[in-house]
């Protein structure tokens, strides 16, 4: 029995046990085995925060390795572009160049047998201009290979890179409308995606394959939680593991905190009991405040907050005409700022007339954290 927990609850961290997402990262797989333009090969993943975006990224760059294909992995963070033209690719490109015996040894990639010792002259050059010519160069030897290039690009949320996603994408789409061996997969909120796909440079994403990642089902959270235990030589009874589960309301983020918190209350026992469970998910809720419910309020204009402390008055779901009468709004604006919650993620409609949370327990943290509202 191994003391140390086997559940990853860092954000980005893959989890022991990917679960719930095999249709999405079947269509990925597809569209690497299929031709240039395929539809797959431009991604856009979205969701909530803790749903799981960043593991499906990993998942996508590993499907992508395991068929010889080069990857570039970024974040959408100040530089980027200059990140890429500086070190990414031509990282990459020093691979292709060295022969297979003098290659060291890099981990997660495998480069098609024979390639390597290629003559290739990287420009080298900053900006959009740069990136278009480097990823030209690269992707014609790739092509004569069978094989290609995935980039990937997280937090497309952040604010600080905006100029830098959009020249980007200007130059993926070039990449494809040129039928060049390129895959390209963005992960951010659902506010994030929906600019990108009304920005007038990024056209060709709107034709991308968009997965929305929804909650896990009740069984698929179960197997994420009792097989990484199992396999680490503890016992938890099926009760205990249906009471996690269902506390994680299906989130990913909160199957690892959970388990994790569950865990580590007793981590020489061999038996994970009813009693960890209750202090684990204690704990675990508490630790989602900071990670998940702080971010999503802090990222919400003044209004936006003072719509979620009306819904959070109501212990499961809002009427609009209640939220009308607690800002003392008329139906125009509520129904203005109800939308951009919903394009948000935060919140989405329970039925005709009435809204309700989408991130789990952040009703709660709202009630107890005054100061953020």
């Amino acid at each position: 029995m191994s003391a140390r927990s086997p559940f990853r609850p860092s954000f980005g961290s893959n989890p022991p046990l990917v679960v719930g997402r095999d249709a999405v990262l079947d269509e990925v797989a597809d569209a690497l085995d299929g031709p240039a333009g395929s539809a797959g090969r431009a991604a856009l993943i979205t969701g909530n925060r803790g749903i799981g975006k960043t593991v499906v990224l990993n998942e996508a760059e590993a499907l992508a390795r395991e068929r010889s294909w080069l990857v570039l992995s970024e974040t959408a963070t100040t530089g980027l572009l200059d990140r890429m033209t500086t070190d990414g690719l031509p990282e990459l490109a020093d691979l292709l160049r060295q022969s297979p015996a003098s290659r060291p040894r890099v981990s997660g990639i495998s480069l098609p047998a024979g390639l390597g010792g290629v003559e290739l002259d990287l420009p080298e050059e900053r900006g959009p201009g740069g990136l278009r010519r480097q990823l030209n160069a690269l992707t014609e030897v790739l092509d004569q290979h069978g094989t290609g290039i995935m980039i990937t690009l997280d937090e497309v949320h952040a604010r600080a890179a905006r100029d830098d996603v959009g020249q980007l994408a200007a130059v993926v789409q070039h990449a494809f409308r040129e039928e060049r061996p390129v895959a390209f997969a963005a992960a951010g909120l659902p506010a994030a995606v929906q600019d990108l796909l009304t920005a007038d440079v990024s056209t060709f994403l709107r034709r991308a394959r968009r997965f929305v990642l929804e909650p896990l089902s009740p069984v698929a959270a179960e197997e994420a939680l009792r097989v990484p235990i199992r396999e680490n030589g503890r016992e938890v009874a099926d009760a205990e593991v249906a009471t996690m589960a269902a506390a994680t309301q299906g989130y990913p983020y909160l199957v690892q905190v959970i388990g994790d918190r569950a865990w580590r209350q007793e981590p020489g026992a061999p038996t994970i009991t009813a009693d960890h469970v209750e202090r684990g998910v204690r704990e675990a809720i508490r630790e989602a405040g900071f990670a998940l419910h702080e971010p999503a309020v802090n990222d919400l204009s003044e209004t936006d907050r003072q719509f979620i402390a009306a819904m959070a008055a109501d212990r499961h779901e809002s009427a609009i005409s209640d939220i009308q009468q607690r800002l003392g709004r008329d139906h125009g604006y509520v129904s203005r700022y109800r939308s951009r919650l919903i394009v948000a993620g935060v919140v989405e409609p329970s039925r005709r007339g009435y809204l309700r949370f989408t991130i789990p327990y952040l009703a709660d943290f709202l009630r107890e954290r005054a100061d953020y509202l």
